[in-house]
Parts: C-alpha cells; sequence; structure tokens
C-alpha cells in the first residue's frame, strides 16, 4: 500500500444548461491552487475493460485560437509522453510529422515566428 498520496482536484463551475463557465484546478505538491484555466482533457486507462475513458472540458468563452495551440500541444506533449513510456523512436518521430504537419495546415508556425 501506498505510504504516501497526492490529489489533483478539478472544479467546474457550470451555467444553467450545465455548460462550463469556470474551471478551476488545485495541485497542491505541484504548487497549484484554485488556479483558472479554458480548458482541459483528461485520460485514464481502465485495464479491466481495456479501454482509455476520457474528460474532455472547455469554458464556453475559450477562445479558438487558443483551443488551437492547445491541442498542437496535447498532441506533441503525447508524443514526448509516448516516447518516454514506449521507447520508440520511429512511432514518436511519426507523431512529431503529424504535429508539424497539423501546426502547418492551422497556420500555427507562423503566429510563433
Amino acid at each position: 500500500m501506498a505510504k504516501n498520496t497526492s490529489e489533483i482536484k478539478i472544479d467546474v463551475a457550470l451555467d444553467e444548461n450545465k455548460i462550463p463557465e469556470k474551471l478551476k484546478w488545485t495541485a497542491t505538491d505541484g504548487g497549484i491552487l484554485n488556479q483558472d484555466t479554458k480548458a482541459m482533457m483528461l485520460a485514464v486507462w481502465d485495464h479491466k475493460s481495456q479501454e482509455a475513458l476520457r474528460i474532455d472540458l472547455w469554458t464556453k468563452d475559450m477562445p479558438l485560437d487558443e483551443m488551437k495551440i492547445f491541442f498542437h500541444q496535447t498532441l506533441s506533449g503525447m508524443a514526448d509522453t509516448f516516447f518516454r513510456a514506449t521507447n520508440d523512436e520511429k512511432m514518436t518521430d511519426t507523431m512529431k510529422d503529424f504535429c508539424d504537419y497539423f501546426a502547418e495546415k492551422l497556420e500555427l508556425k507562423t503566429k510563433k515566428e
């Protein structure tokens, strides 16, 4: 049994139609306390059913241009995580190529430069 535990908390304020208006998260071990955010994605692995379970939330005022950047950074981060988890360099390179293609099609590269 684990001797230490850590908690990550997500608070979702909903409007009358149950659409997220505000998102806040806390991770005290990371020094984060009720930090505002506009979007989040959470995936957990259910080993019994062998499937990923996901929660994707964003506030109704999340700007579209920021959502595109969020997706690009999330996909890029997943490629890095995939490599750390599997050490599969060939597939990681393929994933990164897709991330470059994604950014190019959304014209994200020109915004950063």
